[in-house]
């Protein structure tokens, strides 16, 4: 094994304790200092850590590395970006609209504005990124990443304000939504984007009804997170999630076998 299957093998180890040394840094000089200035830097950090891991790691799952630097960041930040905004657009015309917006009516929002980058790759970009299953999946776990950092730092920032500027409160935010983002926001669009990536290797019909298959699934999980909530729910919904997940990289790893890995 060369040194670089080695840093790659094990990049999500070091992505870890990189971040939380960091994180713990920055909290500890805000506690000591007080300085309002480290606010910002706290929830990032805080957000991002345990997210940022688990992308790491399931890029690398199969046994080989499934997405390059340039096209995970960009999935994270302009897939978290334009899945942010496009959701809060249309969940408030929604709301505007229908009153009070039911959870699946979220549900049916967050998980479609997700799709968006994703689908811009498949239509424009399918050349490069269309023969690889694998690579689509983590695609969408990159993109739903960074919804959920987005989403956990504007929940941090309301608990920072909501508390008088109580940076425990904020903490708490951070580490129950960091911890809990991977089984949620980032399973579900890799989930999705396996149906869509599956579709778009080899169009058929079939394949398009397993697409909306699949993006109902991941609604129904999305919806019974949110609408029932609780530790129970969150395990059971958390492990179906991660489980359909790792079972959709299993699965692509067969078809992605049987195309040469990039040098």
């Amino acid at each position: 094994m060369t040194a670089q299957q080695i840093v790659r093998r094990w990049a999500w180890v070091g992505t870890f304790v990189v971040g939380t040394v960091l994180y713990l840094l920055v909290l500890a000089v805000l506690t000591d200092t007080g300085n309002p200035n480290l606010f910002p830097t706290m929830i990032l950090l805080g957000a991002l850590v345990v997210p940022l891991t688990f992308v790491t790691f399931a890029a690398r799952s199969s046994g080989r590395w499934l997405i390059d630097g340039p096209t995970l960041g960009g999935s994270l930040l302009f897939g978290g970006v334009v899945g942010v905004v496009v959701a809060g657009l249309l969940e408030y015309d929604a709301m505007q609209r229908l009153g009070a917006l039911p959870m699946l009516g979220v549900g049916l929002i967050e998980e479609a504005a997700k799709l968006v980058i994703p689908v811009i790759l498949v239509l424009f970009f399918g050349h490069r990124y269309r023969r690889s299953i694998g690579t689509g999946i983590i695609i969408g776990v990159a993109v739903g990443t960074g919804f959920a950092v987005l989403e956990t730092m504007g929940y941090a920032f309301v608990a920072l304000l909501q508390s008088g500027g109580n940076v425990g409160a904020a903490e708490q935010t951070l580490f129950i939504r960091g911890l809990l983002s991977p089984a949620g926001h980032a399973a579900w669009t890799g989930i999705t984007c396996w149906g869509l990536w599956r579709f778009a290797v080899a169009p058929s019909g079939k394949r398009f009804l397993g697409f909306l298959g699949m993006y109902a699934v991941a609604v129904a999980l999305h919806t019974t997170w949110d609408g029932l909530g609780g530790r129970i729910t969150y395990a059971i919904v958390g492990a179906i999630s991660i489980g359909l997940l790792l079972l959709g990289l299993k699965k692509a790893q067969h078809q992605d076998n049987r195309i040469p890995a990039p040098a």
